[in-house]
């Protein structure tokens, strides 16, 4: 399974937005366990924006950082402890643009199991693994029905483990599903079953070229 998702990250053609706005990296880690899982982590409860949320790690490019995998590379091991060479990078994913107006760039990465990672307190509560079958098997507890310029983007919803997995994470996730595992799974189709939980658009800013969501 990994070396197919492999093969074909390297083959996918992400979409790139030059955009002059703050940049910044995520790394979406596969842990290379017989049953592979996703790595994710909360960001802390005392912080100013986005607390208690469920998050890749990652953060905002430095100026020093070279390139936007330096960027993931290095928050990731700021925030979780991760070597940057225990990363064997598979590919990468499109741009998307967050609530706040930050240009994010994901990557993908698979990471061996049982290193001991440790959360940065001053970020973050908690790291832990998500098996990808739910995933693959698109076990969402329902599905956000975001407007963005007057089109509705359908964004899975995951509950597990007393987490949830939604918006911005949700959206990479998409694209993974369905570029690297070919997963019938479209940010623009509606889902053949499901609870749908529309937004009120009033309630959201957009973009002229991407979605944005925290």
């Amino acid at each position: 399974m990994l070396e197919k998702l492999r093969q074909r990250l390297q083959a996918h053609a992400p979409r790139r937005m030059r955009l002059d706005m703050p940049q910044a990296a995520v790394l979406m880690p596969i842990v290379d366990r017989p049953e592979p899982t996703l790595l994710f982590t909360r960001r802390a409860g005392h912080l100013n924006t986005h607390s208690g949320q469920v998050a890749f790690p990652g953060g905002k490019r430095e100026e020093t950082d070279r390139d936007l995998l330096f960027t993931a590379l290095r928050e990731s091991h700021e925030e979780i402890a991760l070597p940057p060479d225990r990363v064997e990078l598979l590919g990468r994913l499109s741009d998307v643009i967050s609530l706040h107006g930050i240009l994010v760039t994901p990557y993908v990465g698979l990471i061996p199991p049982d290193l001991p990672l440790v959360p940065d307190p001053d970020e973050l509560d908690a790291i832990f693994e998500v098996p990808l079958e739910l995933f693959l098997e698109d076990r969402r507890h329902h599905t956000d029905v975001i407007p963005v310029n007057g089109r509705p983007h359908y964004v899975p919803s995951y509950h597990t483990q007393g987490q949830v997995i939604w918006g911005l994470s949700a959206m990479m996730l998409v694209e993974l599903l369905a570029e690297g595992f070919e997963r019938p799974i479209s940010l623009f189709d509606e889902p053949p079953s499901g609870r749908l939980c529309y937004f009120p658009e009033r309630l959201l800013r957009s973009s002229k070229t991407e979605t944005r969501l925290s």
